[in-house]
């Protein structure tokens, strides 16, 4: 199960930010992750809460925001989103496509508190 490793690594970003910031714990982590990441969600949230127990994150919620697939055309510049597996350009139904997004993995958003705050 590769989601676990990239939780680790969330978590290691998670940590980095709550040093950087001078925060003492994160309530709140936003994962915005491609439909062609390779990874499954609900994996990925079951690691995460797996992975939160005993840490700076014990209590925070992860939001999951899926991102679709994101086509360009070299050939006549149009854009489309595709849902299916069929990469044509949905404009002048060119094979020669470049995908622009759905196969990030990013860590969007992290929400941290401050002792007192």
């Amino acid at each position: 199960m590769h989601e676990l490793s990239l939780i680790a690594s969330v978590f290691d970003i998670l940590e980095e930010k709550t040093r950087e910031h001078g925060a003492s714990r994160v309530t709140a982590v936003v994962l915005r992750v491609g439909r062609m990441s390779g990874v499954v969600p609900d994996l990925l949230e079951s690691a995460f809460e797996t992975y939160k127990n005993g840490t700076l994150a014990e209590g925070a919620r992860l939001t999951i925001e899926v991102v679709p697939v994101k086509l360009r055309c070299p050939d006549c510049g149009g854009t489309s989103v595709r849902e299916d597996t069929d990469f044509s350009c949905t404009a002048c139904g060119s094979r020669r496509i470049e995908i622009v997004e759905g196969r990030e993995i990013v860590v969007e958003k992290i929400e941290l508190e401050t002792d007192g705050a």
